[in-house]
């Protein structure tokens, strides 16, 4: 079972990891076990981690954690009732596999840009995505200043861009990097190579 955690706060359960990745084309981070949950956690503020467990249902709020160690097993314990719903029953055929999945919303009152299950859809009559000025035209869905875009432009840089230069332009976790290029990237059409040069770092480039 594979838990995903998005920038709104939005945790969603898949029974896979290839599930996970083709869900959305928003950032995400993933975790499998309450060990995993544990080592994101202590990358989170403080409140962050109140705001995910305020936004869960059936738990009673509060303002603060003890340790971090605390706050996750608490989330862990709590989010097991997503995994049993995206788990696909015995008898289910094999196309509800893919559609099995179970969802907590973001906490009343945050920041949030929409549900996690309901999705933009481009507007009907809406004209085709024109051409760059490069001369090369954009993948549809892909919204001008948009966090994909910005990733899709660096990458089709000649050398394309490492991990860490993503990770300082859009104030990334190495995860939520990885995550982003086997779900959003992959989502939104476009074949991204991963390589490490000798002696260098991990880099990403869309192959033409």
């Amino acid at each position: 079972m594979t838990f995903t955690i998005d920038t709104d706060n939005n945790i969603s359960a898949f029974a896979t990891q290839e599930e996970a990745a083709a869900s959305t084309t928003n950032p995400f981070e993933s975790f499998v076990s309450q060990k995993e949950l544990t080592q994101l956690a202590s990358t989170w503020p403080a409140e962050r981690l109140v705001a995910i467990w305020n936004s869960l249902p059936g738990v009673k709020p509060v303002k603060g954690f003890k340790t971090t160690k605390a706050v996750a097993s608490k989330i862990w314990e709590s989010i097991q009732i997503l995994g049993k719903a995206a788990e696909p029953a015995a008898d289910a055929k094999p196309k509800a596999d893919k559609k099995a999945k179970g969802s907590a919303k973001a906490a009343k009152g945050a920041p949030a840009k929409g549900k996690a299950t309901k999705k933009a859809t481009p507007t009907k009559g809406a004209p085709k995505a024109k051409k760059s000025p490069a001369g090369e035209e954009k993948p549809k869905g892909i919204r001008g200043g948009s966090k994909t875009a910005q990733v899709v432009a660096l990458l089709q840089r000649k050398n394309g861009a490492t991990l860490v230069e993503i990770m300082d332009k859009m104030g990334w976790q190495k995860h939520t990097v990885r995550g982003f290029m086997a779900g959003a990237m992959k989502k939104a059409g476009y074949t991204v190579e991963s390589f490490k040069p000798e002696g260098g770092e991990r880099t990403y480039r869309i192959n033409p």
